[in-house]
């Protein structure tokens, strides 16, 4: 049994949105994602960080849950800024149940034990990359809320923090986010939404005791990173 994770899937599998149009490593990418997916096995758990599917509702993203399901191991989902079908918890996990995707479980307000460890996680969020309006800022402060939530549901586990949004790129630093990562002393975070060239300026190693780790499904070339064996 090992823990992965890897980001931003983007699967479109309804074919509203060809994502090779953003560059040609995201080609067949489906495919790449499936030949990543068969170093996994059954007992492994993977955690998805964000922007799993293009479709606006959950029905629309069927075919792409039904494909995630298909994939071996087990999945832990957390929210992207592009999972426009993301609902409530008890909505997602009835739809998964109807339907039979008895593999992904939902990340959100609280915590999945691995061993000795704990793994927890958000959203998070990019407050300069929006208007930077109060509403903005209550958004990010709620992010901070489960987040803070998340951790504590780690108990005295040690914790690993998986976000969609980098709470360090460039000359961003979210600061809120970064002081929960050190007062719940977080050895590993990682996070996904950079794509293609950002991923150059993408912030990769220990900062405040957290060794951060970009794993969006392009920059991993759509193979899941092993994090805990």
């Amino acid at each position: 049994m090992a823990l992965y994770a890897i980001g931003d899937l983007h699967l479109s599998l309804a074919g509203a949105k060809p994502m090779d149009v953003f560059g040609d490593k995201w080609y067949g990418h489906t495919e790449k994602l499936k030949r990543g997916f068969s170093e996994l096995d059954e007992n492994d758990v993977c955690i998805l960080c964000g922007d799993l599917s293009w479709g606006m509702s959950l029905e629309e993203s069927i075919e792409d849950f039904r494909f995630v399901d298909s994939l071996p191991g087990r999945k832990i989902i957390l929210k992207g800024n592009h999972d426009y079908w993301w609902t409530t918890a008890s909505k997602m996990k009835t739809f998964f149940e109807q339907n039979g995707f008895r593999s992904i479980s939902i990340l959100r307000n609280n915590a999945y034990i691995y061993g000795d460890k704990a793994i927890c996680g958000t959203r998070g969020w990019f407050l300069e990359e929006e208007t930077g309006s109060g509403h903005d800022r209550k958004i990010m402060l709620r992010e901070v809320s489960r987040l803070k939530t998340s951790l504590e549901a780690g108990g005295d586990r040690e914790k690993i923090v998986f976000l969609h949004y980098p709470p360090i790129f460039q000359n961003y630093r979210c600061e809120e986010i970064l002081q929960l990562l050190r007062d719940y002393e977080v050895k590993t975070c990682c996070y996904g939404h950079i794509h293609g060239k950002g991923c150059a300026s993408a912030f990769e190693g220990w900062s405040g005791g957290t060794q951060f780790r970009l794993i969006s499904a392009d920059h991993i070339a759509f193979q899941p990173v092993r994090i805990v064996d």
